[in-house]
């Protein structure tokens, strides 16, 4: 989740509707001027006791981002807490429960991402290593209660904590126990981004099955192969979803700003505090009467910070989020950036992508959305096929993609090498939680512990 810094007493008050276009318009962009944006977290925990370490204790997580300053990055302060860095790789940030996140830079190529990411998870590891700390890439904690799980001093998330049980069974649990692998994406214009909206969206579920990683809860397996997508079901349902209206007619920036005004708020951020504004309206905040700032009106930052608040499968801020995927290893944070540039980057590559999703109805999508974290590349899509002949398809397509692009890295490789690992699973037909359960009740014999050899 995004970290904010200040509030700065020159930021422009929201006079009219054009205003909260700007972020969405002011993300277009010519081709030669994409870039990828990957985000990936992972789990931390202590070698010696399988203990997920707090803030502020001995080798913990503060001292963990201290310990990643010796690699160039700064630190980010708020109320004297350090709470993230920032460097030439983007930022590591903290989520709720300590889950430790890069949110890497815009880069031109996949050979550029797939390195930032060994990057950060060498130095994650040289630090951790001389702290007893180790890393999970799954997309779940795999024993721990909520209970057993620290918090950090983030004041957005003492709010969204508070606010969380009131809106859904399941959203604490997103928040302390899961983590994902997302990518941030470009667009030309307003038709160009509603296309590659539509498409990621009806595809989301594809990503969801083929990163399904978080088949265990609390040492049990827990009867599905993304519990973490399974989650988001019972989160708070008026800020996630498949989101029908992105593939009605006449949809485009305007619509998504309404989306947004109709998603209930947070908080705001004034003189470097969070103040709790959770379930109140920005529509009442654009006409000065948020009870909790009576009279203000909102300001550009502020409109900015609520867009970063809605968590459907796709976001829209001023680029695009895929959402759907479960954290996991470094062949497959290289990956999931792979799969969707293959598919929306190329133009012939996202017309065929279009092509593949374009007869599904919205009970179609739905319901795919709902099979895959159970059924993964097993779930039916319509016309009597199931997820892996979709993936099959989607793959191919991806892979025509990439080589038309043509990045090539220092060897003369094009990017499609970062697909491998997703055509060996979609060959097999067998997820990365199918084989993780495999283990369990093979080579385990129901010790969850063993999952700790997966570490990196």
């Amino acid at each position: 989740m995004s970290t904010r810094e200040a509030s700065t007493a020159d930021d422009p008050v929201i006079e009219g509707f054009d205003q909260l276009l700007a972020p969405m318009i002011g993300g277009e962009k010519p081709p030669e001027q994409w870039r990828i944006g990957t985000e990936h977290e992972k789990l931390v925990y202590r070698h010696k006791d399988h203990s997920a370490p707090s803030y502020d204790a001995p080798c913990g997580i503060r001292d963990l981002l201290g310990g990643l300053e010796q690699f160039g990055w700064s630190p980010v302060e708020e109320g004297g807490n350090v709470i993230a860095l920032k460097g030439e790789d983007g930022a590591v940030s903290l989520e709720p429960a300590g889950q430790l996140e890069l949110s890497g830079a815009p880069l031109e190529n996949l050979h550029q991402t797939c390195a930032e990411t060994g990057r950060h998870l060498a130095q994650v590891k040289q630090v951790g290593e001389k702290c007893g700390v180790g890393y999970l890439g799954l997309g779940m904690w795999p024993d721990k209660t909520r209970e057993e799980l620290p918090i950090m001093p983030k004041g957005r998330y003492d709010i969204m904590l508070r606010h969380m049980p009131r809106v859904g069974t399941m959203g604490l649990d997103m928040m302390l126990r899961t983590c994902t692998i997302q990518v941030n994406l470009d667009y030309q214009s307003e038709a160009d981004m509603v296309k590659k909206f539509r498409v990621g969206l009806a595809l989301q579920p594809l990503a969801t099955a083929l990163f399904a990683n978080s088949p265990f809860t609390e040492g049990k397996p827990n009867g599905f192969l993304s519990y973490r997508s399974h989650i988001w079901s019972d989160t708070d349902p008026h800020r996630t979803g498949m989101l029908p209206f992105v593939f009605e007619d006449g949809f485009g920036y305007e619509r998504w700003a309404n989306y947004m005004l109709d998603v209930p708020m947070y908080f705001v951020f004034r003189d470097g505090k969070y103040i709790d504004a959770a379930g109140l309206s920005f529509r009442d905040f654009l006409d000065g009467k948020l009870s909790v700032l009576p009279g203000e009106r909102p300001t550009q930052s502020d409109w900015w910070d609520h867009l970063s608040t809605a968590f459907p499968e796709v976001r829209l801020k001023s680029f695009l989020e895929m959402r759907g995927a479960d954290g996991g290893p470094w062949s497959r944070i290289c990956a999931l950036p792979a799969f969707w540039v293959g598919l929306l980057y190329d133009q012939g590559a996202l017309d065929a992508a279009w092509d593949l999703v374009k007869d599904w109805t919205m009970e179609e999508r739905e319901a795919l959305r709902n099979a895959a974290p159970k059924l993964a590349l097993d779930s039916p899509v319509p016309g009597g096929h199931t997820l892996r002949d979709i993936g099959r398809e989607a793959l191919a397509i991806a892979h025509k993609g990439l080589a038309a692009r043509a990045r090539l890295n220092a060897s003369g490789d094009n990017e499609t090498g970062y697909l491998e690992t997703l055509d060996e699973i979609v060959a097999s037909g067998k997820v990365p939680a199918q084989r993780l359960l495999d283990a369990y009740y093979g080579e385990w014999n129901g010790d969850i512990t063993r999952v700790y050899e997966q570490s990196f």
